[in-house]
């Protein structure tokens, strides 16, 4: 059973956060680990019980590519762990990912040899998940991908997962 039920599926995103119907006053069960999945514009945390929740996220450009390069507004793509979390005077809540990764840096070393992105290019860094600007939620509600490839959410989903997000959490962006 699901609380604030809203069907959800493949490229129909839904501006609607979803919980196991237990989970409407707990919290997630034991680890955590969240699954990002771009195609969906959705986050999902998964507890010791399975699915818990899932939340509407929006990403940096609208392609959904992978990222290639700073500056290129791409959201990464692979498996990365929280290393950091603090308020933010932007985006209320930030969760630092360890971007760039060894896979990370293999892809760029790849694509600078292919050609694909300029031998000049730097990897960037600073991805993370965080808020919007204060009273810009409706920017998650209406898929309005904005930010420089980090993953944002709605304030009040961000300060809810920030709150039983342990650093070191499992994170896989995909798409």
């Amino acid at each position: 059973m699901l609380v604030n039920t809203t069907h959800h599926s493949k490229n129909t995103p839904t501006s609607t956060t979803t919980k196991r119907s237990e989970s409407a006053t707990d919290g997630p069960v034991g680890s955590i680990s969240i699954i990002i999945d771009k195609s969906d514009y959705s986050l999902s945390v998964y507890d010791n019980k399975g699915w818990y929740a899932t939340y509407p996220v929006v990403f940096g450009n609208n392609s959904l590519d992978d990222k290639k390069m700073e500056g290129d507004k791409n959201t990464p793509e692979g498996r990365f762990r929280i290393i950091n979390k603090k308020p933010h005077d932007k985006w209320f809540r930030f969760m630092a990912l360890d971007y760039p990764t060894k896979d990370s840096w293999d892809k760029f070393k790849r694509r600078k040899q292919t050609g694909e992105i300029p031998t000049s290019a730097s990897i960037g860094g600073a991805i993370g998940i965080h808020g919007t600007w204060p009273h810009d939620d409706y920017i998650i509600d209406n898929y309005k991908n904005w930010t420089m490839g980090c993953i944002s959410m709605k304030n009040n989903d961000v300060q809810e997962i920030y709150g039983f997000t342990p650093v070191g959490t499992t994170v896989e962006i995909r798409k």
